[in-house]
């Protein structure tokens, strides 16, 4: 039976989310290991979770995979940052911003207005990808939100398992206490001593 086709978007359920990622993280390491074999290539793989876990891959050595990375590409980042550098034209960048806010601003008219007014695929594209931005910025939240309340949570849970400790093992002492002193009453001693030396 074959497999119904995954649908490309974020799973929404964290457990199952969670499942997927292990799973699909010890393949993408499985693959990576065997192409290095097979083809005699020199792999890194970094891999970072939801959480900030780092998971890495280096066939033969990261630090001289790195190193070569930065050397073979060197011409590119030179070239990338001579284009970043050179600034942008005071009217143009205005012009930008207001085109920005001009998109926003119509978004915000278009969802809340319940879809009253128009607007052109272009500004559609550009309304998504800054809604794509925003959700990813407010999920990151929610998962650090979420990951401080796990902590405390894990050490409320330590507090307590330290203090259930404690009261048990009073408990055991105060049960042994009771017991030496019941088997203490319960014995006991005659206080007169029959002697026939003394019988008349």
């Amino acid at each position: 039976m074959a497999r119904g086709k995954v649908q490309m978007k974020r799973i929404e359920n964290p457990v199952h989310r969670q499942v997927t990622f292990c799973k699909r993280r010890a393949g993408l390491l499985k693959k990576a290991k065997e192409l290095s074999v097979l083809c005699d290539a020199e792999i890194g793989l970094f891999i970072f979770s939801a959480h900030g876990k780092l998971y890495e891959l280096a066939t033969k050595g990261m630090q001289g995979l790195i190193e070569r990375y930065i050397k073979s590409t060197k011409g590119v980042e030179v070239a990338e940052e001579a284009k970043d550098t050179q600034p942008l034209d005071p009217k143009e960048e205005i012009n930008m911003l207001k085109n920005e806010i001009d998109v926003l601003q119509k978004g915000l008219s278009y969802m809340y207005g319940g879809g009253a007014g128009t607007m052109t695929l272009d500004e559609l594209h550009s309304l998504e990808k800054y809604l794509e931005i925003w959700m990813y910025h407010i999920r990151s939240a929610k998962m650090d939100i979420m990951f401080q309340e796990i902590q405390l949570l894990k050490n409320k849970e330590g507090i307590l398992e330290a203090a259930n400790k404690y009261l048990q093992d009073k408990i055991d002492e105060q049960y042994t206490v009771t017991n030496m002193t019941q088997n203490l009453t319960d014995f006991q001693c005659p206080l007169t001593v029959q002697n026939e030396i003394f019988q008349f």
